[in-house]
């Protein structure tokens, strides 16, 4: 995903060296000649050189040379050719925008979107490993919680059952301890094939530098959990957040593109007046500016207009709807982004409530633990109280573990959300 989108930026500057193709110099030649009964009818040849430019004016320059004993008078030409050089122009339609102009300016719109596609990318591929990494920081560290309680559940059962052959104690009792060692041991195998999911998923994020999948070794474990650091909410927000947001970039960007077809379409509502003016001249020793006289010359001009413009109109009226619709997508896209920051913002600080109280739960349930194991070692309690005690305990222990994840993985969906992540 990190490879696909470093490509982006290389397509949009494709892109754009496609369209300043357009604008390119342009060599053009041709020869016709035709040989009938041993004579030639015409030998016509013309060679010049054209080059665009930005304004709607195409410069032009070439040598014509025509021979033959059957030509059109008007394509005769001196002995040594005739030299032309002029300015095609557009005075209608085309003189401030034309198709070429609309490329590129496009081209230069898409080379920023896709600037900004690679970083919405990133971002959410940063989002997606880092809530990947959480998950399994959470079933790696569930399973060593459960696998502690089983153990002590073991060990207990191990103990009810020697005293109880001394006669110290009921045999009853090592029914019960058999039955949590048992829903000890099912939360265990649950624990451990949650883990081994996880792995699995936080393995599709792990490359070589040459692109080879990698798995993860028994001795890769996530962060200790006295390591663990909450993430806090973002202390300078501001609107421009959402401004600057890669999703609202590119819908923005969408709609200047649309806009330049706009303007492209309401130019064709104008006449097609195309105008040509070269300076003629005959080159001696291959000079073409020797002797030039301004009174030999030739122009043209044309003029096309449809009568009813229904085409152009019907296509201007479509690209003015496109806009208008795109329009009102990047508000609702404003409207959801900042919704989805104020959602991030608020859940995450629900997050740090709720790791205070979770933390004083676990703190409380393993004194009561602790007192109930005084009691029971007294004679002044019963097994089945400390399995009660010790299920709270764990099962808080295990809620606040669950927090601790889910606390960090808000911290990546306001990161995302910002687009503050990369």
């Amino acid at each position: 995903m990190m490879l696909q989108s470093s490509i982006k930026p290389q397509i949009g500057n494709a892109t754009l060296l496609k369209a300043k193709g357009s604008f390119d110099p342009k060599f053009t030649g041709s020869i016709e000649q035709k040989y009938f009964d041993g004579n030639q009818y015409y030998g016509l040849s013309d060679f010049g050189l054209t080059l665009p430019t930005w304004y709607g004016l195409t410069l032009k320059s070439g040598l014509e040379k025509n021979r033959g004993s059957f030509m059109d008078p008007q394509a005769k030409t001196p002995m040594g050719g005739l030299f032309y050089g002029g300015i095609y122009a557009n005075l209608g339609q085309g003189l401030l925008i034309d198709q070429r102009r609309a490329d590129i300016q496009k081209a230069e719109v898409l080379k920023k979107q896709n600037d900004e596609e690679q970083r919405y990318m990133l971002n959410q591929l940063v989002y997606e490993s880092g809530y990947s990494y959480w998950n399994w920081f959470l079933a790696y560290h569930t399973r060593e919680i459960v696998l502690k309680a089983y153990e002590v559940a073991k060990q207990r059962f191990e103990a009810i059952k020697t005293t109880a052959e001394l006669g110290d104690r009921a045999f009853i009792d090592t029914v019960e301890a058999g039955l949590q060692v048992q829903n000890r041991l099912s939360m265990l195998r649950e624990a451990e094939m949650r883990l081994a999911n996880e792995a699995a998923i936080q393995e599709t994020f792990l490359w070589t530098p040459e692109t080879e999948p990698l798995t993860l070794s028994s001795n890769s474990l996530p962060s200790d959990l006295q390591a663990w650091k909450a993430s806090i909410a973002l202390v300078n927000y501001a609107d421009s957040m959402v401004e600057n947001h890669p999703y609202l970039q590119i819908s923005q960007f969408k709609i200047d593109a649309l806009e330049i077809d706009q303007k492209l379409k309401r130019d064709r509502l104008k006449p097609l007046v195309e105008l040509n003016y070269n300076l003629l001249n005959e080159p001696v020793n291959y000079n073409p500016f020797s002797s030039l006289n301004i009174n030999d010359y030739k122009w043209g001009m044309s003029v096309q207009m449809p009568l009813f413009l229904r085409k152009e109109r019907g296509d201007l009226q479509l690209a003015t709807l496109k806009i208008n619709d795109a329009q009102l997508e990047l508000k609702q896209t404003q409207a959801y982004l900042k919704m989805k920051i104020q959602t991030a913002l608020i859940e995450l600080s629900n997050s740090l409530n709720q790791l205070s109280i979770l933390s004083q739960t676990v703190n409380d349930s393993k004194a009561l633990l602790d007192a109930e194991k005084d009691m029971f070692e007294n004679g002044e309690s019963s097994l089945f109280l400390i399995n009660m005690r010790e299920l709270a305990y764990v099962q808080s222990e295990l809620k606040l573990l669950e927090w601790k994840a889910k606390n960090k993985q808000l911290g990546y969906s306001l990161g995302f959300s910002t687009a503050t992540l990369y």
